[in-house]
């Protein structure tokens, strides 16, 4: 009862602030994936080039009202959404403002050395695999380390990305994530598995998501697509 009056709060929160010309559902019941599309058809992302893919904002806000669900985030007003079935030369990494629905950071993104060269294609949940590791996560606190300030990150997904904590896999900025790496090698540098963002907004970003909200990195991969419990509990509820 705790947890419906608690995701029920939200809802009503994020659809004042933001859609208030939608009719609020009285039953929580029915509230299900409503987010998702409410976000999508109110900030017209179908017709956005500025927002990701339209099939993958959908999946990743139906992983996160999952992640609301069983009490993970406690940072519900942003999301961060890293498509890797683009390749390092394209800017793949959106922070979305669900509140004010709007695109907060949009930027080149690594992938780690061992999961390919442009495109990102393999990948593992093994510690020293050097590999990105795709799935739900949730932000954590900040350090200061070799890459300056960096971000821990908690994988949420059994099996796919749950050792990022053993592994450090942590955001952080790096050199070798920049316009100019690109022009003289044709793709980004690769980091030992996290995902890395420019230095000059790397503190931004991570001051913006730090804490508790929620990240997903996607890949188009059956691995991945086939394995995932949050995506099959997606599957589904779009069915149901």
């Amino acid at each position: 009862m705790i947890l419906k009056q608690l995701l029920l709060g939200f809802v009503l929160f994020f659809t004042v602030s933001v859609m208030s010309q939608w009719a609020i559902a009285e039953d929580i019941d029915s509230i299900p994936h409503r987010l998702a599309d409410r976000f999508v058809i109110t900030h017209q992302v179908a017709d956005s080039t500025e927002f990701p893919a339209l099939p993958l904002i959908k999946t990743a806000l139906l992983g996160y009202e999952l992640l609301i669900e069983e009490r993970c985030i406690s940072r519900p007003e942003v999301i961060t959404i890293i498509d890797f079935s683009l390749p390092s030369d394209k800017e793949r990494l959106w922070v979305l403002d669900l509140v004010q629905g709007k695109v907060l950071f949009h930027c080149l993104v690594s992938h780690g050395r061992n999961s390919g060269e442009l495109m990102a294609e393999n990948f593992s949940n093994i510690p020293g695999s050097y590999a990105s590791s795709p799935g739900f996560y949730t932000t954590g606190e900040t350090y200061i380390g070799k890459h300056g300030l960096s971000l821990t990150l908690d994988g949420r997904e059994l099996g796919i990305n749950d050792k990022a904590r053993i592994r450090t896999i942590v955001m952080h900025g790096a050199d070798y994530v920049s316009a100019d790496f690109i022009r003289k090698y044709g793709r980004l540098g690769r980091s030992f598995g996290c995902p890395a963002v420019p230095e000059e907004l790397s503190k931004e970003i991570i001051q913006t998501i730090k804490g508790g909200s929620c990240l997903f990195i996607y890949i188009p991969k059956t691995s991945y697509t086939s394995n995932s419990q949050i995506l099959r509990k997606i599957t589904s509820i779009t069915k149901g």
